[in-house]
């Protein structure tokens, strides 16, 4: 990609006369003058309009309606200055939420200074720069076509130029060779130095402001957090129909096959209830152990600690748990926590080999750590997510890995089949990180860090 600054740069080129930059800085000019007719026609006509209906409701509501011209103008002039910026210029406009209204949209355009910026230069390009523009770009470029056509022009009729009348085509010829050289490395370089200019003109008051830039990537990670927020509501919801919904009818399918097993007699039939009572009561089992990893009870009611200390009383080889935690934390950390936590636990029984594993956890002033150590094999590897969503668990060898410790992901863990890989992208949401050491022969150390708070 080129440099932002290509106009100043190819201006400072050696090969700057030999390229396509004299010509796109023409056409940059020369389009002003259409652009800027139109743009000062269009403004001007509003504002009488405006004024004229002001008495009624319509004149106030386009007067009002102007700055979203700014919007137009930004957008056309953001496009038209890529002759001269390739790699063109940043919009400054902050994205709008999708709840928004169209009048909510036209109200929050109106009120950004984004929108009044690129009015103004709408209004200093409709007075001022197209008639500039028009007068030096048109005066290098027709005294240019002309030095250049002099021996035809000269051959059919006489042609003053300056202080010289050409009157056959061998002056016009010989006035060509001499001063055509000349004029155009001039007029190449006038019209490069008023291009470039115009183009920092319309960075300055086209392009994002450092303020604009952190108000944007603000915007940007607070979706991010809603999309969080929005999955765990989406979590609750889930374990809430199971929990209340689905279990509540295996509990009563349960009940009802062992009553009608102690009423049906010896035979077939009360054969068949038996097992369908087994049936039943092993899904209400897998049931409760699914709500259990989508939205952990005991994460909401008495916090991370408690529920990491679940987690481990389950897990088949012994877990030592040191966690030190003064407070309660926001629910979408404590939720990405345990699932690292859940999710790397299984990940030790399935492919470790060890024979303990040691969960600590801390406030590191104000981030949570957490780490995850086991005696295993090592060799594990930390897939990451791709552009289609899917993860990639590669070992060293290129296969797809089989064995290591916390941070394998060849399998599926509580956390609802994510992976860690997973978790990477919803802890890159809060700010979080994971980092992963499993060197051969192990030990494997898994290290989760997350703010503490959601806000900037």
């Amino acid at each position: 990609m080129e440099r932002p600054d290509a106009a100043w740069g190819a201006l400072a080129s050696r090969r700057y006369l030999v390229s396509a930059w004299p010509w796109r800085s023409y056409a940059y000019l020369l389009s002003s003058v259409p652009v800027g007719v139109l743009t000062i026609a269009v403004l001007l006509v509003s504002v009488v309009v405006s004024i004229v209906l002001s008495p009624i409701v319509v004149g106030v509501l386009l007067m009002a309606s102007i700055p979203l011209y700014g919007v137009l103008i930004g957008i056309v002039e953001r496009w038209r200055a890529r002759l001269v910026v390739p790699a063109g210029i940043a919009s400054p406009h902050a994205a709008i939420p999708s709840t928004y209204s169209r009048r909510q949209r036209q109200i929050f355009r109106r009120r950004e200074r984004a929108s009044l910026r690129a009015l103004g230069y709408g209004l200093l390009l409709g007075v001022f720069l197209w008639p500039l523009n028009a007068l030096i770009a048109g005066i290098c470029g027709t005294t240019l076509l002309l030095t250049a056509g002099a021996p035809v022009i000269a051959a059919y009729d006489q042609m003053g130029m300056g202080p010289w009348v050409l009157d056959n085509p061998r002056e016009g010829f010989i006035f060509l060779v001499a001063f055509g050289p000349v004029w155009f490395v001039v007029s190449s370089y006038v019209v490069g130095v008023l291009a470039a200019a115009e183009s920092e003109l319309a960075k300055a008051l086209l392009g994002a402001r450092e303020e604009e830039l952190r108000r944007n990537l603000a915007e940007l990670r607070r979706s991010r957090l809603d999309l969080v927020d929005a999955f765990e509501t989406e979590r609750a919801r889930i374990e809430r129909h199971l929990h209340d919904g689905v279990q509540q009818r295996l509990v009563g399918l349960t009940m009802t096959l062992g009553l009608a097993e102690l009423d049906l007699p010896e035979g077939e039939g009360r054969r068949l209830v038996v097992k369908a009572h087994g049936e039943a009561e092993a899904a209400l089992a897998d049931l409760r152990e699914a709500v259990r990893g989508i939205h952990p009870r005991v994460l909401v009611d008495h916090g991370l600690e408690a529920a990491v200390r679940e987690v481990a009383d389950r897990s088949p080889l012994p877990v030592t748990v040191r966690m030190s935690l003064p407070d309660r934390l926001p629910a979408p950390i404590e939720a990405a926590a345990y699932f690292v936590v859940s999710e790397a636990l299984g990940n030790v029984a399935k492919h470790a080999a060890a024979t303990r594993c040691e969960v600590e956890g801390w406030i590191a002033g104000d981030r949570l750590v957490v780490t995850i150590t086991d005696n295993g094999i090592g060799g594990a590897v930390l897939g990451t997510s791709n552009a289609t969503g899917s993860t990639s668990d590669a070992g060293p060898g290129g296969g797809t890995l089989q064995a290591g410790g916390a941070g394998s992901t060849g399998s599926t863990g509580s956390a609802g089949g994510t992976g860690l890989a997973g978790l990477v992208t919803r802890l890159d949401a809060l700010g979080g990180t994971l980092e992963l050491t499993s060197p051969p022969g192990g030990p494997t150390r898994l290290r989760m860090e997350c703010p503490c708070r959601l806000d900037d």
